[in-house]
């Protein structure tokens, strides 16, 4: 009988997680990898038997794994912006919206604000634990590039309205194509949030780095 093979990015593309996560569970010897030129393979009717005799508790680490994978897809680490300088709210979704044009995210910076200002007045996007999480009114597939979340941290305080009167530091852009894209979003970023180790990491991290593996990695632990 002849056995499939696969690839560990394909393994990860039949489990929907990241390549990362296969490789910690060939060197935690969950699957048996054996090396074949650049790459390395693994018997799918192994992933196949492993994913059929799951319990409870490692089918919610692994819905866990593929919800990092599919933030993953909508954040990078380049889209990460510390520490810019704002006074008000205005200016701080301002410096948002043009680095969203400078990532190529948007054409148009000014369109961008224009929307992301129109929401903000009908009532503020700060959640309070001073986060914003910013976004247009309505979802705007064609003048958005391609799904993003964007990450930013301002230089210092800035008023926002927030729900528990507390001025906002951290801000999520979210320029995404359609609801289940925008509703998982907030889902994720909101259970982050309830983290205040997570929170703390977010106000003092120093490196790109560092915030991408908050945001990402460390959500596994």
């Amino acid at each position: 009988m002849i056995k499939d093979y696969l690839t560990i990015r394909q393994t990860a593309n039949f489990l929907k997680v990241t390549d990362s996560v296969i490789k910690e569970m060939i060197k935690s010897k969950l699957f048996k990898a054996t090396r074949k030129g650049n790459t390395y393979q693994i018997e799918k009717a192994e992933v196949e038997e492993w994913l059929a005799n799951l319990n409870e508790r490692e089918i919610e680490q692994l819905a866990l794994k593929r919800s990092v994978c599919r933030f993953s897809d909508y954040f990078k680490p380049r889209y990460v912006y510390l520490d810019f300088e704002a006074d008000n709210k205005y200016e701080a979704i301002a410096e948002m919206s043009k680095r969203a044009k400078d990532l190529k995210i948007v054409k148009d910076h000014r369109w961008l604000y224009q929307v992301v200002v129109a929401r903000e007045e009908l009532v503020s996007t700060a959640i309070g634990k001073g986060v914003a999480l910013l976004h247009p009114r309505h979802l705007h597939p064609s003048k958005v590039k391609k799904p993003s979340i964007i990450f930013g941290r301002s230089a210092k305080d800035i008023e926002f309205d927030a729900i528990d009167n507390l001025p906002v530091r951290l801000f999520f852009m979210l320029l995404l194509h359609d609801d289940v894209q925008h509703l998982f979003s907030i889902s994720y970023i909101s259970k982050l949030l309830m983290n205040e180790k997570i929170l703390k990491t977010l106000r003092k991290a120093r490196s790109t780095d560092e915030i991408e593996k908050t945001l990402t990695k460390n959500v596994l632990k």
